[in-house]
């Protein structure tokens, strides 16, 4: 398997983020862009189409970037406000990959945190703890409660990888 790929994980929650993992295993980080209107945020398009745009301007044409997308769904007790605003951002995300020719899949939360998290506790601090020791350079990106957004998107990045590239540096396959 070619394992000079450019993995991307993307968390799509107002809070999430996009997490690169470099075929060199630097990792790189972008919060998901918002936008204020009046007391609430909203998702930065243009902003996400820039993320995006770097992606091709990484991958040159190559081919070398794979990307996995959280495939979201609606959990009890979540308001229809913040799912519609949630799902539109998941939509935007997938539109963003599809209009920019990066290739991608749609991974459940469920799947990867079975995967990536076996026999940890699947919450935000959880996914922070993995993060942080699968990646310790990263770290001192993860360090606060708000960068769950970073961890479960660079696991979600770390998942992919694993399933298309197969093991690297000592990071076991499945």
């Amino acid at each position: 398997m070619d394992q000079r790929k450019i993995f991307v994980g993307i968390d799509p929650g107002l809070d999430g983020a996009l997490a690169l993992i470099h075929a060199d295993g630097r990792v790189e980080f972008y919060d998901t862009p918002t936008v204020r209107l009046g007391k609430k945020r909203d998702y930065d398009l243009p902003g996400m189409s820039l993320i995006l745009q770097r992606l091709d301007d990484l991958d040159t044409c190559t081919g070398k970037t794979f990307a996995g997308l959280e495939r979201v769904h609606s959990m009890p007790g979540q308001g229809v406000a913040s799912m519609f605003s949630f799902g539109g951002g998941f939509r935007a995300w997938e539109m963003g990959l599809v209009c920019h020719g990066i290739p991608y899949e749609l991974v459940t939360p469920q799947r990867w945190k079975k995967a990536i998290m076996h026999g940890q506790p699947k919450d935000k601090d959880a996914s922070r703890v993995v993060a942080c020791r699968l990646f310790p350079a990263a770290a001192g990106e993860l360090n606060l409660k708000r960068h769950h957004g970073r961890s479960d998107a660079l696991l979600i990045a770390e998942y992919v990888r694993r399933v298309h590239a197969g093991p690297v540096d000592g990071h076991s396959g499945f």
